[in-house]
């Protein structure tokens, strides 16, 4: 029997899913709280995410709102399976960025203190203007 955490997941995912069947939560409960596991369709996984993962973020604060009320805290992990059933993991390749020459370090180093006494100039300058505006009359 699915519990109440499990059954709001659900009720709230499969209103946002074209394929509400094959949407699936599994409780685990460890040492942090309880681990709700989502498994949704692949196309729509993207769905569930949301842009920038809005979606997603606010299914995890209602979910921190149901435990609040029933002093449990609750954790939502999002599985991205493929058609196969295996689980995928997008891993980018981690690009070693080249030594540098002495001579490039000293120049980069350069550029960084000019840009800060640009900063400086400009918090001057802004300083400046804003105790003009001060001395109006308005």
């Amino acid at each position: 029997m699915a519990t109440i955490d499990q059954q709001f997941v659900e009720y709230i995912v499969k209103t946002l899913v074209n394929n509400p069947d094959k949407v699936a939560v599994d409780r685990k409960i460890d040492e942090k709280g309880v681990l709700l596991s989502l498994t949704v369709d692949p196309e729509d996984v993207g769905r569930v995410i949301g842009k920038r993962g809005v979606t997603a973020q606010a299914i995890r604060v209602l979910l921190r709102a149901l435990g609040t009320k029933q002093d449990a805290r609750f954790n939502l992990k999002i599985v991205n399976t493929d058609e196969g059933g295996e689980t995928k993991r997008e891993e980018k390749p981690v690009e070693a960025k080249p030594a540098k020459e002495p001579e490039e370090a000293e120049e980069e180093d350069e550029v960084e203190e000019s840009e800060e006494e640009t900063s400086s100039e400009l918090a001057e300058k802004t300083r400046a203007e804003l105790a003009d505006l001060d001395d109006l009359d308005i």
